[in-house]
């Protein structure tokens, strides 16, 4: 197994690749906790904390793969998996931008979202979340254990079907409701938000088995 591990001598690549997959666990986290906050007190000083740390994040991981692909680049490193290495950073990248924007909008846009749906929108940020943290550990092992890869990546799967399906059954409660349509149609673009992850998050998985087929073939 050892012989499969990517990177030989290029232990500052290797860690920097760590501490870019540590942001996006960190980003995955504060949205979380966010998507509570907000829920329970709406944009409030504690909520725009939560949106200001996802932004550093957000910032630091764009430093971060930026620094990687230089590396890589530059010094010629792992050839062979270059283009792939390069394609996984860029998709992994754009599920920090994700968060970011959602909370914007929450910020932003403030959709008062009703006592029923609360548990929905909980639920659904919890899965979505699940989904990115399983995707984590399957970059993880893409590069030091790629055999193990589908094992998470099964696991994205599973949690990005559970939120597909809290987020539909939560539609349909919210356009089965008195609301006015206006109202039903912003809350449905926050239910679209936070499932875009789950979904962003399983076809970064997709990508990946094909890359750890092509190291372990």
């Amino acid at each position: 197994m050892e012989k499969l591990r990517l990177f030989g001598r290029t232990r500052d690549l290797e860690r920097q690749i760590d501490d870019f997959l540590d942001k996006i666990s960190e980003s995955a986290l504060a949205f979380k906790l966010a998507v509570r906050i907000y829920l329970k007190q709406g944009a409030s000083d504690e909520f725009e904390e939560k949106l200001n740390a996802v932004h550093t994040l957000e910032s630091d991981a764009d430093r971060l793969r930026r620094n990687i692909e230089k590396q890589l680049y530059t010094y010629t490193l792992i050839p062979d998996a270059r283009g792939d290495v390069l394609g996984l950073i860029e998709t992994l990248d754009h599920v920090v931008n994700l968060f970011e924007g959602a909370l914007w909008a929450m910020f932003n846009e403030r959709p008062t979202i009703p006592e029923d749906y609360r548990s929905g929108y909980k639920k659904l940020t919890n899965m979505s979340v699940e989904a990115v943290d399983a995707l984590v550990l399957a970059a993880r092992s893409f590069f030091r254990s790629p055999h193990a890869v589908p094992a998470f990546n099964h696991k994205v799967m599973i949690f990005e079907k559970e939120a597909d399906k809290i987020g539909t059954k939560l539609k349909q409660q919210i356009f089965q409701s008195d609301l006015d349509l206006a109202r039903k149609t912003h809350l449905r673009y926050f239910v679209e938000q936070i499932d875009n992850v789950a979904d962003w998050a399983e076809d970064v998985a997709d990508r990946l088995a094909i890359y750890a087929i092509k190291r372990t073939a």
